[in-house]
C-alpha cells in the first residue's frame, strides 16, 4: 500500500511512523509513506496556502489551487482520496478494514477555517474521526493511517486484530495477567480453570455487559 499525505505542516508527522506498528508495517514494506507539502505548490510569490472567506466570516479558509495541483501530481488511477474534516462521515473499524483493501490512499489535511468548497469536487471520501474541533487535519490523519497500517497482512498476527473492540460491534472484553492478586483484587477464577470453553463464554458475557455499560450505542447498531 502506498499512503501520500497533503498538508502544509510535514513536520509534524516526522517522529510518528518511526515507532511501534508503523514503523514495522514500514520496515516490513507492508505501506510507503510519502509527506506532501502543498505549499510548495503555490502560485502566490509569498507562498500563501489561505485568502478570506466570501461573504465575509472570521478565519482564512484554503485556497484550492495548491491542493489540486499536489493532489494531480501523486495521484494515480488506484487512488482513493480522502478529506479529513468535521463534516465528514464518522470514522469506524469497518471503514479501516475496508481502506486497508486499497493500494493506494491520498490524505487531505485542512487547517484554519477549512477548505474552499469546491474541493469536494476531487475527492472520493469525506472523514471525521469525532465531534471535536482539532486545529487541522493532521492528527486525524495519524489516527487512519495507524488504524489501517495495523491490518495490513503480516504487520500482525490477523487473530490479534479480529479479536479487538469494535469488531461485531462490541467492547473488548477485560484481559488480567500476573500476579493474581493485586492489593484485594484478584483475577477472576474462570481465567484460572483451563476450560476454554467456559472462559469462552465468560469472555463473550463480559464484551455484552461493557458494551451495555459502556458503549450501548454499538448494540444498537448491531440491532440486539
Amino acid at each position: 500500500m502506498r499512503i501520500d499525505i497533503l498538508t502544509i505542516f510535514p513536520n509534524m508527522f516526522q517522529n510518528v511512523f518511526h515507532d511501534s506498528i508503523m514503523k514495522r508495517a514500514i520496515d516490513l514494506k507492508k505501506v510507503e509513506i510519502h509527506l506532501h507539502n502543498f505549499r510548495d505548490y503555490s502560485k502566490d510569490r509569498h507562498k500563501k496556502v489561505d485568502d478570506t472567506p466570501f461573504g465575509g466570516g472570521c478565519g482564512m479558509v484554503l485556497t484550492l489551487q495548491p491542493i489540486y495541483d499536489c493532489l494531480m501530481d501523486i495521484k494515480t488511477e488506484e487512488a482513493k482520496v480522502i478529506l479529513l474534516t468535521p463534516s465528514g462521515t464518522p470514522y469506524k473499524q469497518k471503514m479501516a478494514y475496508d481502506l486497508s483493501h486499497e493500494k493506494h490512499l491520498i490524505l487531505i489535511c485542512g487547517h484554519y477555517e477549512g477548505f474552499d468548497e469546491r474541493i469536494k469536487n476531487f475527492v472520493d471520501l469525506e472523514i471525521s474521526i469525532g465531534d471535536y474541533i482539532l486545529t487541522g487535519g493532521e492528527i486525524p490523519a495519524m489516527v487512519l493511517v495507524d488504524s489501517i497500517t495495523r491490518l495490513l497482512p503480516g504487520v500482525i498476527l490477523e487473530e490479534s486484530h479480529l479479536e479487538e473492540s469494535f469488531n461485531n460491534h462490541l467492547l473488548d472484553y477485560p484481559t488480567y495477567t500476573k500476579p493474581r492478586k493485586f492489593l484485594e483484587y484478584s483475577v477472576p477464577e474462570v481465567l484460572l480453570s483451563g476450560n476454554h470453553e467456559k472462559i469462552r463464554q465468560y469472555r463473550e458475557e463480559e464484551s455484552i455487559r461493557l458494551t451495555k455499560e459502556m458503549r450501548p450505542d454499538l448494540l444498537k447498531e448491531k440491532g440486539d
